[in-house]
């Protein structure tokens, strides 16, 4: 049986995919949730950031909290930090306790400068080319047991399902808008060779080829001039469609 917890978390994400609109508000929701998850697991408020990578790009794109994002982002710029290293092995990566790791020198006096003690690292495997990590900061070392641990992996794999899919989702929704430009584009063009045909008995290769010469000439893109042709032809009745004005 799944833990009820992990149960909700899934059922809320879901939700969230359903009534977003794009990955940026899915990231934010997701930390959400990963924070309010650990922060039960742990008696004591969590936040988190997440870290998504992308053909060799990564870069901090939401997070539970304003300081939470900033935490993360100083962790991309220095390069190095549980987070970092999280996403370069796959495996989670903890710093149990600011004050006494010695790895990360830099990041960790800025955890310390702002307030927090111990910080978590769990990668989100997306696809080839992609992966994201979640970065988890707590104000108390030793708050990220083994349970705790666990705990966040589990909802690491199962956000990681639900991006994946939101990823998908955008991907086709971008998809279908370029195949809707193309179709308008093509369409327009259409209907400016039509009107070259009708008003000058042409066949549509020679319609196109005025309308072509036109654009170059005019240095004006091809489906705006034959936007603009269509515009005319459809306005007053006395209007022209010619190019030799």
């Amino acid at each position: 049986m799944p833990e009820p917890q992990i149960t909700d978390d899934f059922e809320g994400i879901v939700d969230l995919i359903a009534r977003t609109e794009d990955i940026k508000s899915v990231l934010d929701g997701i930390t959400d949730y990963a924070a309010a998850t650990m922060t039960g697991s742990s008696g004591v408020e969590i936040e988190c950031a997440i870290t998504l990578h992308r053909r060799k790009h990564t870069a901090t794109i939401g997070g539970s909290s304003g300081r939470a994002v900033v935490l993360d982002r100083i962790e991309q710029t220095l390069g190095d930090g549980p987070c970092v290293e999280a996403l370069q092995t796959g495996v989670p990566v903890l710093m149990g306790d600011v004050s006494s790791d010695g790895r990360w020198p830099e990041y960790r006096s800025a955890l310390a400068t702002a307030g927090v003690a111990s910080a978590l690292g769990i990668p989100m495997a997306l696809d080839s080319e992609s992966g994201a990590v979640l970065d988890f900061f707590a104000p108390a070392g030793g708050l990220f047991d083994e349970q705790a641990v666990a705990s966040g992996v589990r909802f690491a794999d199962m956000a990681a399902k639900a991006l994946r899919l939101a990823i998908r989702i955008a991907s086709a929704d971008q998809r279908a808008e370029n195949l809707k430009a193309a179709m308008d584009t093509r369409t327009v063009i259409d209907l400016a060779c039509g009107i070259i045909m009708a008003q000058n008995k042409y066949s549509k290769d020679a319609a196109f080829d005025l309308l072509r010469s036109a654009s170059n000439t005019r240095n004006q893109k091809l489906n705006e001039l034959a936007q603009s042709l269509v515009n005319r032809f459809s306005g007053p009745a006395d209007a022209t469609a010619h190019f030799d004005d």
